[in-house]
């Protein structure tokens, strides 16, 4: 059974104090660190919950699973893809979605440029690049980010928020620190190289927050930590 709003209040309190202590400790400012909730997995109620409880924008790893879910949702939402994107899919994802932090390579950007276009409405966009090097998780490498970024700045459709990675699956959390780091690094190189802001950086999920927010980031993608584990029916 999927946790009721009571239970979801208290895990959020939880997250965000987590959030609010490790900006604190890491002399970040109070709020520097948005969150994401993620819904992946699970059922329209958690949609719901976020909303309710003033997060406008969730994250959602599969296309399908989205576009389901939008049908029952408020309109005020804003949606997020998270996971990897087919360029098959991205006609429907630059019409409905708010933002994609997926984008990974040049196909894709020109994908989401011209659905975006015949839309007629601007598509904002993080680049995923695997900060960690982990041949196991999504990305473009980061010697590619350069190429990526020009491409995608060259789009009239497309706004370029930032970047986004995934820690590679380490017990040493400074494995995760690593990655992060690398990312913020590499959003630095790229600002001065092109002259743009990138302020966002999405990183960091339930398991390595703190190591995320002491390297910078903007913006946590959390699940688990708000909805419990997928194992309900």
């Amino acid at each position: 059974m999927f946790i009721d709003y009571e239970k979801f209040e208290q895990n959020l309190r939880s997250v965000q104090e987590s959030i609010e202590r490790v900006e604190a400790l890491a002399g970040k400012p109070a709020g520097s660190t948005r969150l994401l909730p993620v819904t992946k997995n699970h059922p329209l109620e958690a949609v719901q919950y976020a909303l309710r409880a003033g997060l406008p924008n969730v994250g959602e790893n599969r296309v399908q699973e989205a576009l389901g879910k939008m049908e029952g949702a408020d309109e005020a939402l804003n949606w997020e893809l998270i996971g990897p994107l087919q360029s098959n899919k991205a006609k429907k994802v630059a019409e409905r979605f708010y933002r994609v932090q997926s984008v990974d390579r040049a196909k894709i950007v020109n994908a989401l440029q011209r659905h975006a276009e015949e839309a007629d409405r601007t598509l904002r966009i993080l680049l995923q690049i695997n900060a960690g090097n982990d041949p196991a998780k999504s990305g473009a490498r980061l010697e590619d980010a350069p190429a990526l970024l020009d491409a995608a700045l060259g789009q009239s459709h497309l706004k370029v928020d930032g970047l986004m990675t995934i820690a590679p699956l380490d017990e040493n959390p400074e494995a995760a620190r690593r990655c992060f780091a690398a990312l913020r690094e590499c959003r630095d190189r790229l600002s001065d190289q092109f002259g743009v802001e990138l302020s966002e950086l999405s990183m960091g999920m339930s398991g390595d927050i703190a190591e995320a927010i002491v390297e910078g980031s903007t913006m946590v993608r959390v699940g688990t930590a708000l909805y419990g584990e997928r194992n309900y029916k």
